[in-house]
Formats: structure tokens, sequence, C-alpha cells
């Protein structure tokens, strides 16, 4: 299983500390934490497309490809590009880009987002929300498998045989699909043989183990080699040194986030207890020590038999040294941990 972590680079003001991550500094922070996170053996850091005041990446490229020269092995990858508000010739050239700056490390996960800032702030109707992305998509399957472009649009440009440069050092890019638990989307991705990768922010994940089977149910169906499928899982995630400490830390700055979008979307804000109920064995949040959140992982391995695990680490006004001890715990104990046990489980299975 690939391990790794994804940001939205959250800024704003520490409920408890008063703390304030300006966006200079958080930019600084959070090169450091992709720094670290190559470093420590982990196999992906992915940033998130925002055009909101709370998070700091609205433009993608620029943050990965200063990264990709820092780094040596990690991949990068978006999580997600909002490809709906996007122009799909943009985004294969600046991840191509970043695939050369990076010797063949980038990754693109697309998805329609979830939120909607971006679509009056470029031009779009809601109205077209699935049609956008439905055909968006597939104008970006398209140029990542052709140089030269011929494409007939309705909601993007029409393209008479123009090259698109430059060209990855990836043969093809990896292109996944990122969903909240959407049937229809799981279906697309499936049926498409693309990979995908389902967010679970609250509620109990077992709940999303019929997204997984299906997936895979369709993905085989529509011809495609079981062999590469590849399903990953994105959780909110925090790691110190004991139960205790991660979930003291992290309550104050989650509590603070899930409020704030809360009050947006009409909902009530979760109680101390909820969120003591979400970090239990089998509640969604992976708040913990190492080894809880290697069981954590482990368990949700049992439900899912993913192949990639991305660990949501830095929401809101968090400490940065916070953040950069989570990732460390996550590459050197809990990863280690979860890779050996997987093994094991194969060597069993085998014999």
């Amino acid at each position: 299983m690939q391990i790794g972590v994804f940001t939205f680079g959250d800024v704003g003001t520490h409920p408890v500390t008063k703390a304030t991550i300006g966006e200079q500094q958080r930019m600084r922070n959070l090169m450091e934490e992709i720094k670290l996170a190559d470093e420590v053996g982990l196999d992906v850091f992915a940033v998130g497309e925002h055009h909101r005041p709370d998070y700091l990446i609205s433009s993608i490229a620029p943050v990965l490809g200063a990264a990709a020269v820092l780094t040596k092995n990690i991949r990068l990858a978006s999580a997600v590009t909002v490809l709906s508000s996007e122009d799909p010739v943009r985004v294969f050239q600046q991840f191509a880009t970043i695939d050369l700056l990076s010797n063949g490390r980038a990754e693109i996960i697309a998805g329609r987002g979830s939120f909607i800032e971006s679509f009056p702030l470029f031009g779009y109707d809601l109205q077209h929300y699935d049609e956008l992305f439905t055909e968006k998509l597939q104008m970006l399957l398209e140029l990542n498998k052709t140089e030269v472009l011929h494409w007939k649009g309705r909601h993007t440009q029409t393209v008479n045989g123009r090259g698109v440069y430059p060209r990855p050092v990836q043969k093809v890019l990896p292109i996944w699909i990122g969903v909240g638990g959407t049937p229809e989307s799981v279906v697309r991705a499936a049926e498409l043989g693309l990979p995908l990768a389902i967010a679970i922010i609250g509620g109990q994940p077992a709940r999303f183990a019929p997204f997984a089977r299906l997936y895979k149910d369709v993905y085989q169906k529509a011809g495609h080699n079981a062999a590469q499928l590849q399903l990953g899982i994105n959780s909110f995630t925090f790691i110190a040194d004991s139960d205790q400490k991660a979930r003291d830390l992290f309550w104050p700055t989650y509590h603070e986030v899930t409020s704030r979008i809360g009050r947006e979307r009409g909902w009530s804000p979760g109680t101390r207890a909820q969120f003591e109920a979400e970090c239990d064995p089998t509640g969604a949040l992976l708040v913990g020590s190492p080894q809880t959140v290697t069981e954590k992982i482990l368990y949700e391995h049992k439900l899912f038999g993913h192949t990639r695990f991305m660990a949501q680490v830095g929401l809101g006004a968090m400490p940065h040294e916070q953040i950069m001890h989570a990732i460390n715990l996550l590459g050197t104990e809990v990863a280690p941990a979860v890779r050996r046990a997987l093994q094991q489980q194969s060597v069993a299975a085998v014999h």
C-alpha cells in the first residue's frame, strides 16, 4: 500500500492560542512539510485547489513545481484539481511541466470539488455542473494519449489538429478521480478504468464499503485488468505520541473548521463527545498514537482492500511543529508498521 499526505494549506487563527498563520508563512511551512514527507519515505504528497480565504492553494501547479525541485522520490499530486472550472489543455501542460521538473512523479486527481467558488469566479454556470466535468475529463484523457489534438467542444474549445506541449516524462500522466461517495462518480471512474480516491470525512468508514465493491465490480465488468486497479482512501489524520495528546491537540482546530463549514451548510456544530466517537476504532478520524493510527489503517484495509492511503494532516491553523511531528511519525512508524502487517498477511494468504 502506498501511504501519503495531502493538505489544503489551511490559514487562519488557532482557536485556543490565537496564533495566526498567514499565507506567506504557510507556504514556507508547506515546502518544509513536503520535503520532510519525502525524507521519511512517504509515497505521495498532494495539495488541493480552493478559492476561499481559509485555504492557501488556489494554483496547484507552482506549488508542486517548487516541491518537485525540493524532493527526490515522493510522488506529487493534486487533491483535487477542480476540473469543471479549469481548462484541460492548461491542466495537462502544467502537470506535464511538473512531471519534467520531478523526473516523472506528477499525478492529477481530478474532481468536481466540495465548494463552488470557482464556478462564478471563472464564469461557469452551475447548471452545467456535471456536463462540465464529464466533457473536460474526456478532453483531458484525450490530451493524455495523443500529442496532436482533434477535439470538438461544447463546453470546451474546439481544437483542430494542434499539438499540445510539453509532453511528460511518463508515457501518460496518472489521472485519478476523486469522489466524496457519489455512486455515479464511482461508476464513471470504474468504466473508464481510472484510479479512484474516496474521501471519508465523517461517520463510519464501513458505510463506504459498498462504493469500493461497486467500483471493483464495474471495473472488472468493463474489461479492465483487475491487477491494475488502484483505490485510494483519504481521511482526516493526526498523530502524536499518545492517543490523548493527539485528540487534545487536534480537537480545537477540527472543531473550528467543521463548525465554520457547517454554518455555511446549515449543520449543527459537533460536540467533543461526537469527536471522541469518531476517533474510536471504527470511526472516520485517524487520530491517535502511531499504533492506533496503524490499527485504523489496517481496519480500513479490511473494509476496502485499497492500494493507497492518504492522510489529511494539518487541519485549520494547527501549529507547524505539530504537523511536522505527525508527518514524521506517519513516515517513520506508521507506514513501516502497515507495510509489515500487509506483507505478513500476503505471505500467510499464499501459504
